[in-house]
């Protein structure tokens, strides 16, 4: 699995421009990982709850989630920030939930195998 993030500055409204950070993600995954993924039906595992800025106050939380489904799409999922340091905290947030991601994948790569113990 390879990762890229990067950070991009994003004005948006059209009369009344606010200034967004937008972290975008592009997950690269092996042929070996996809295969585990798509045999063992973990492609709408949730990984994050998440939010944007500009969300509004009655959407839905569902809506917004990170599933691992959304990372197996060739596009780049991005996500909108308030300030720089929401979306630095966000990226840790990728970071560690798709780290936990790669040894959940390689834990459902093969069937655990005999364990014998003696106490």
């Amino acid at each position: 699995m390879r990762i890229s993030i990067s950070h991009h500055t994003v004005r948006k409204g059209f009369i009344l421009k606010t200034t967004y950070y937008q972290v975008h993600l592009d997950v690269f995954f092996s042929h070996e990982e996809l295969q585990v993924i798509r045999q063992r039906k973990l492609a709408k595992t949730k990984l994050l709850d998440r939010r944007p800025a500009n969300a509004r106050v009655d959407d839905r939380d569902e809506k917004f989630e990170l599933r691992l489904q959304d990372l197996m799409r060739a596009s780049a999922d991005t996500f909108l920030c308030a300030t720089p340091s929401a979306a630095k905290i966000y990226e840790e947030e990728l970071l560690a939930a798709l780290a936990q991601v790669k040894l959940w994948i390689g834990d459902n790569a093969e069937v655990g195998s005999r364990t014998v113990v003696e106490f």
